[in-house]
């Protein structure tokens, strides 16, 4: 039986940092605007004044600190309030290509591999820059692996998912070793004019790379004991924006076809679910939650990640159980939880159990629970 070993992870992050002050600053400088274009509509109560955000409240909803993105300039400008990102040519990488090469090269350096020794990438996130041709292809080319390529996108689990696909490869003989990588550039679908979101995203890009325990070294990795997928359907987090959008103009440039979400909502319907889903996934293999030495979560919100671990353990995690990435990059989408366990598996030893989880958009959440060689 061929048993998938994580052998290695890398981590692409953007130079570019914005502190919360930062942020609020542009932020209020665009409310301030807004106000005084349509004071007379506002004094008329046909519009509602726009509020000012503020570091603290940002912190307190969320513990984010700061971001990570492509570009800040754009970001920053309160008549702009969106990236600059550079249309390129069709002879050039991609944006996504090359945040995606220079992770997947770390990754390849840390499990000792080349690209000789990969059969497959998945490109698993929750934006892809173009429809086709698929950007997992792009990147294959770009890296010179010699097999099969594919884009996919579960939001915020894409990352999971992406790891049972290459699981499901590697076990059933279709790759020897598969690269799951995912560029999220979440500045690019955020409404930075929205004070309950503007500050939520970062950018990054995280790889893996899934191959057969028999090509590794002894003791290396972690062994995959099992992944568990669940979805269930939800509109509370959304996005419209799709090729579609031109052929009604009415809802070109609405907010809808950025990133919006009904927060409270989520925040009580996802949690318990997503801490049935690890419990129910530890009990089916044979395991309990004081097994586990580590909780990677998904970073979207520490308030969300405190409640999900201290219902699966039933008691308050430690930082060292259930580490915290969150106030440096914040929301990555589906690259938070491997961020999360690229910079905090090093110190475990052999025999030390883990959890990989995402859960986000869809809804979807993705269990992958692991143990150190």
């Amino acid at each position: 039986m061929i048993k998938a070993v994580i052998s290695g992870t890398g981590l692409f992050t953007p130079p570019a940092i914005i502190e919360n002050d930062e942020l609020v600053e542009a932020f209020n400088q665009y409310v301030e605007l807004y106000n005084n274009e349509h004071a007379e509509e506002i004094a008329r109560g046909e519009l509602t004044a726009l509020q000012p955000s503020s570091s603290a409240f940002i912190e307190k909803a969320s513990g984010i600190k700061r971001r990570h993105v492509i570009d800040r300039e754009g970001i920053l400008d309160p008549k702009r309030m969106k990236p600059y990102i550079p249309e390129r040519s069709n002879d050039e990488p991609s944006v996504q290509c090359d945040m995606a090469v220079a992770a997947c090269k770390e990754a390849l350096e840390q499990a000792g591999k080349t690209a000789a020794d990969v059969d497959a990438v998945i490109v698993a996130c929750s934006n892809m820059q173009r429809a086709y041709p698929a950007v997992a292809i792009e990147v294959q080319e770009a890296l010179g692996i010699n097999g099969f390529a594919y884009d996919m996108n579960v939001a915020c689990s894409s990352a999971t998912f992406g790891l049972q696909a290459a699981v499901n490869s590697v076990e059933n003989g279709a790759a020897r070793a598969v690269l799951v990588v995912s560029p999220e550039i979440c500045s690019g679908h955020l409404n930075f004019r929205d004070r309950d979101s503007h500050f939520i995203f970062g950018d990054a890009c995280t790889a893996i790379l899934v191959e057969r325990e028999e090509n590794t070294q002894p003791g290396q990795g972690f062994e995959i004991l099992g992944t568990k997928l669940k979805t269930q359907f939800s509109n509370n987090i959304r996005n419209n924006f799709g090729f579609l959008n031109r052929a009604d103009d009415s809802g070109v440039g609405k907010a809808d076809k950025l990133f919006i979400q009904q927060g409270r909502k989520v925040f009580k319907e996802v949690s318990p679910l997503v801490a049935s889903t690890i419990q129910d996934h530890l009990a089916s293999l044979n395991l309990e939650p004081d097994n586990l030495d580590r909780m990677w979560l998904h970073q979207a919100n520490l308030n969300m990640n405190q409640l999900i671990a201290r219902k699966v353990l039933g008691r308050d995690a430690t930082e060292q159980e259930a580490p915290v990435i969150l106030d440096e990059y914040a929301n990555t989408s589906s690259a938070g939880s491997i961020i999360a366990f690229h910079k905090h598996k090093d110190d475990l030893k052999a025999g030390d159990l883990g959890v990989i989880c995402s859960f986000g958009a869809g809804y979807s959440i993705g269990s992958v629970v692991v143990r150190h060689r």
